[in-house]
């Protein structure tokens, strides 16, 4: 296995002091991952919840026995300079500094070398062949010249002692590494085999509390995947805090807590979360639950609860695409709630154009993801475009990961379906789409 190189980076889509959004995620997958493979070295990055707030067990381990690292300083983010102080309080060298754009570092590390990589317009990372090899050569230096000071803390204070981080703990921390990706093998088999399959991996993992952190949140949302809602609930009280604190954690135990209709309890987290921080996801699983509470007036014939629900629910979407307009999940939602509104909200017609830019900006990206060709679906049906709506269908189709997927877009387009035919309007080509996709998620 080659050597680890531990990625310290802000994470998704961030804005920077200007206003300019750029995609670190992008900057990790055409940048930084393809120049440490190019070094001969493995990248090992943190999940994104998994890394702010608290810095847990296998964190400090990252940091202290990664042989290499990278650190991305755009933006000065917080969480980056705590770690890449605890990183240069232990480790003398083999850390590689980036920073996009022109350097704005604080007085303490702008005196430090560091790569800097320009961005598209777009927020991206420009493809410059160029750039990624420059970074690849500076980590073969840290390879071959270490042990070459690059930390501060080493250059300046003289006769510093340098930790012992034994080559034997790196090699047991390489080992727990690849069992990690071992285990979560596991789980991804155990998806394919259904709910108990997965809670007798999770009985395998004994104290929950004590397990590795990456392979219980995969399990968490494997249960997901197969509808497991009950058991995510359940794993979830088993969790170490910090991990089920984390903002992924709290999202999905919201989202399956409202599948479970203890939607009240669902909301409560939501909104606590909101008031830490605010995100497309948190808005869009807001808007949820007051689209489910919307649906269950509705049938009850509480006319006007239903009313005030819908309202509700369209502007948790609205608040959540506009908290990040890239993200088109929260908008098409909104837009659909607009349409099936009695009368239709006007405010779909300016709308629709900006969330259809925003999801195909993603499929323009190579995003190879269902939601982005269900996006694409439902607004061709709202425009009432038979082509668009077919080959939005087939491209969205092979990419199905769990069967609820389809059954959300499904519902969706069933109450298109409904709010179209009290108006009189029959569209017989769109019954047969939700048809497809209501039959996929039944498997």
């Amino acid at each position: 296995m080659p050597p680890l190189c531990f990625v310290l980076m802000p994470f998704s889509t961030k804005k920077d002091a200007s206003g300019r959004s750029i995609e670190f995620d992008a900057v990790y997958r055409d940048l930084i991952e393809p120049a440490i493979r190019q070094a001969g070295l493995q990248a090992l990055r943190a999940d994104e919840e998994l890394s702010g707030g608290i810095i847990h067990k296998s964190m400090f381990e990252r940091l202290i026995l990664c042989e290499y690292a990278v650190a991305d300083l755009t933006m000065a983010n917080a969480n980056v300079f705590y770690e890449l102080g605890v990183r240069h309080a232990v480790r003398p060298w083999s850390t590689v500094l980036i920073q996009a754009g022109e350097p704005h570092l604080p007085f303490d590390v702008n005196l430090l070398r560091t790569l800097v990589y320009p961005l598209t317009d777009e927020g991206r990372p420009k493809d410059d062949p160029a750039i990624r090899a420059n970074l690849a050569e500076r980590l073969r230096f840290a390879i071959d010249q270490s042990p070459l000071n690059d930390s501060p803390i080493f250059q300046l204070i003289e006769g510093m002692p340098t930790p012992d981080v034994a080559h034997l703990k790196t090699d047991a921390f390489q080992e727990q590494f690849r069992a990690s990706a071992a285990e979560q093998e596991k789980i991804a088999a155990a998806r394919e085999l259904g709910r108990e399959a997965l809670k007798a991996f999770e009985a395998g993992l004994g104290d929950i509390a004590r397990a590795d952190t990456a392979v219980v949140v995969d399990l968490f949302l494997s249960y997901r995947g197969v509808k497991a809602y009950q058991e995510m609930v359940d794993l979830a009280d088993k969790m170490a805090r910090p991990v089920a604190e984390t903002v992924v954690v709290r999202e999905q135990l919201a989202f399956a807590l409202n599948r479970l209709k203890e939607r009240d309890r669902a909301e409560k987290i939501l909104l606590g979360l909101i008031e830490r921080t605010s995100s497309s996801e948190t808005y869009g699983l807001l808007g949820r639950i007051y689209k489910d509470r919307w649906e269950e007036a509705r049938a009850q014939g509480s006319t006007i609860e239903a009313r005030g629900q819908l309202k509700r629910a369209v502007n948790a979407y609205l608040k959540g695409f506009e908290t990040d307009w890239r993200d088109a999940y929260p908008g098409v939602n909104a837009v659909t709630l607009m349409e099936i509104a009695e009368p239709p909200d006007e405010r779909r017609k300016e709308l629709i154009p900006v969330v259809a830019y925003a999801a195909e900006r993603r499929i323009a990206a190579g995003k190879m993801d269902y939601w982005d060709y269900a996006t694409r679906l439902e607004l061709a049906i709202l425009a009432k475009d038979r082509a668009k709506a077919e080959e939005a269908l087939e491209s969205a189709l092979p990419l199905i990961r769990a069967s609820w997927e389809p059954e959300t877009t499904a519902r969706n387009l069933r109450l298109i379906r409904e709010a179209r035919a009290k108006r009189g309007e029959i569209i017989d080509w769109a019954d047969e789409i939700e048809h497809d996709l209501s039959r996929r998620g039944s498997n």
